[in-house]
């Protein structure tokens, strides 16, 4: 039991460290965000850090649940590597959009993301149902925020 919750910590950790990197990465410049015109069902900017930390505990969860099934090590390896690429590309995409100002590239930046859940999510499922479940509430946030992403961007 005490092996395994040294496992879940750090599965648990690193979307949070993260999501925290990108935040500490991008300042205050989400400020922005609520000076723009806003698509309809833009949520109130304290709804985003609140998703988001569920979706890592999610993603924590997921990976957790992934990594610890007796499985192929190639296999768990592929999919490692394919999640660790997703958080790398997750780092990345609120600079893009909020530090930057890039909000098309973002837009396409961000659909790289969501390719790579949808990767991720099939690479963990064939690991283990559950962890695939849990990663599909990231993939349904990906997809509305690439709705905001595109809309923001064609608004102002």
């Amino acid at each position: 039991m005490k092996s395994e919750r040294k496992m879940l910590l750090p599965c648990l950790a690193l979307p949070l460290a993260v999501s925290a990197l990108s935040a500490l990465l991008t300042g205050g410049a989400g400020n922005g965000y609520a000076s723009c015109e806003l698509p309809p069902l833009a949520p109130p900017g304290w709804v985003f850090p609140v998703v988001r930390t569920l979706l890592c505990l999610l993603m924590g969860l997921s990976s957790y649940l992934a990594l610890r099934v007796r499985a192929p090590q190639q296999e768990k390896r592929s999919a490692a590597w394919l999640y660790l690429a997703q958080l790398a590309v997750s780092l990345i995409w609120p600079i893009l959009f909020f530090r930057l100002g890039w909000r098309l590239f973002a837009f396409f930046w961000l659909m790289l993301l969501w390719l790579l859940a949808l990767l991720t999510q099939n690479a963990f499922s064939r690991l283990s149902r559950t962890a695939g479940y849990l990663l599909l509430p990231q993939l349904l946030w990906v997809a509305f925020s690439g709705y905001l992403n595109l809309t923001v961007w064609m608004l102002n």
